[in-house]
């Protein structure tokens, strides 16, 4: 008994020492929530005991261009009262530490962990604002940063994806629509213009209570597939979706000082369609199979009568159609030929299917 009683007195004692050498390091402080401050810290002329103390610091380097000492600063608010009040405000003040220091791409992943981490920080618009401001200098030709310092490259694709971020964080606010549209913007200028139908498509769907958001997103919906529709030489089905595309916004927003440009579009696709025709009618002529372009030539007169390809193609229907009726009589009568053949043999081939001009 004797033993455990010294025990215990020399643990107590143990106790009581500890508690006159070591403060307590876990504090609670109304506004900044509880804290642990370790003993024997940086005791720098900068260095606060209290959040709101700290961030005040870092906002009069901050004013008074000391980025160096507003980053430190900024940083222990964020880092030491992470649940304060203030550590949004701290946050952002990184954000535009870095961005003041030109490492836009830096300031904009401080600007995200603002929004991600203390999404009810007050000027919560604000800086969805400086992030669509970071992106358009990107998609301006603006180069990202190797290690963060040494210009190496722009790319179109992160540009994106920076766009898409600020869709996400804000799709209704103001700056929403206007990041969504730049998305296909950022997508036309690598030439991908399927990802940027896509992007002002999506525009057009979601914003379309905002006339001047979805009219410009089709607009734009029919320019791509428009300039698209110039490269893709045997699809032209791509020069249809152009032309619906024009045609949704005459019909939704008649008013629009866009539609004679667009109608002098659709009429140049409308051609290029024709010219696509004949292309193909000429191939299956080259061939010698009239059926087939008769067919094509039919086709030019279908998309456009007025164009150059259409008073050829009306000549060539002329010169063809003696060879595709005796051509059409040959199938018919290969047809028959394979019908007797079946019929005595006792099996149930299908039929032949022969091409109508």
């Amino acid at each position: 008994m004797n033993r455990c009683l010294v025990r215990g007195i020399v643990a107590a004692a143990c106790l009581l020492a500890l508690t006159e050498q070591c403060p307590a390091p876990i504090i609670y402080r109304p506004g900044e929530g509880w804290t642990y401050e370790p003993v024997g810290g940086d005791n720098g002329k900068w260095v606060r005991k209290r959040a709101k103390d700290q961030l005040q610091v870092a906002q009069v380097a901050f004013d008074q261009k000391d980025y160096s000492l507003a980053r430190r600063a900024a940083a222990r608010v964020v880092k030491i009262w992470p649940l304060s009040d203030y550590a949004g405000s701290a946050q952002y003040l990184l954000g535009r530490v870095y961005e003041a220091r030109r490492m836009d791409e830096r300031a904009f992943k401080e600007y995200q962990k603002a929004l991600t981490k203390y999404p009810k920080v007050a000027n919560y618009d604000e800086i969805i604002q400086r992030e669509f401001a970071i992106a358009g200098r990107y998609l301006g030709g603006q180069w990202f940063k190797l290690w963060g310092y040494i210009p190496f490259f722009p790319s179109m694709d992160k540009t994106a994806g920076l766009f898409e971020q600020i869709v996400k964080n804000g799709p209704y606010s103001e700056t929403g629509p206007k990041a969504q549209m730049s998305i296909g913007t950022a997508r036309e200028k690598q030439d991908n213009y399927p990802l940027a139908v896509k992007a002002y498509q999506k525009a057009a769907d979601r914003y379309y209570d905002r006339p001047a958001v979805a009219s410009d997103a089709l607009y734009k919906t029919g320019k791509a597939w428009d300039k698209q529709a110039k490269k893709a030489e045997y699809d032209q089905s791509i020069a249809k979706s152009s032309i619906e595309s024009f045609q949704d916004l005459a019909v939704l927003y008649p008013t629009d000082p866009r539609i004679p440009e667009t109608t002098k579009i659709i009429n140049s696709l409308r051609v290029e369609q024709a010219r696509g025709a004949y292309e193909t009618a000429r191939y299956y002529e080259h061939h010698r199979q009239y059926l087939g372009a008769l067919v094509y030539y039919s086709e030019v007169l279908n998309r456009d009568r007025t164009s150059v390809y259409a008073t050829e193609a009306k000549e060539r229907i002329d010169k063809l159609q003696p060879k595709a009726t005796k051509q059409r009589a040959a199938l018919l009568k290969f047809e028959e030929k394979i019908r007797e053949r079946t019929k005595s043999a006792g099996t149930n081939l299908p039929p032949v299917r022969i091409p109508k001009p």
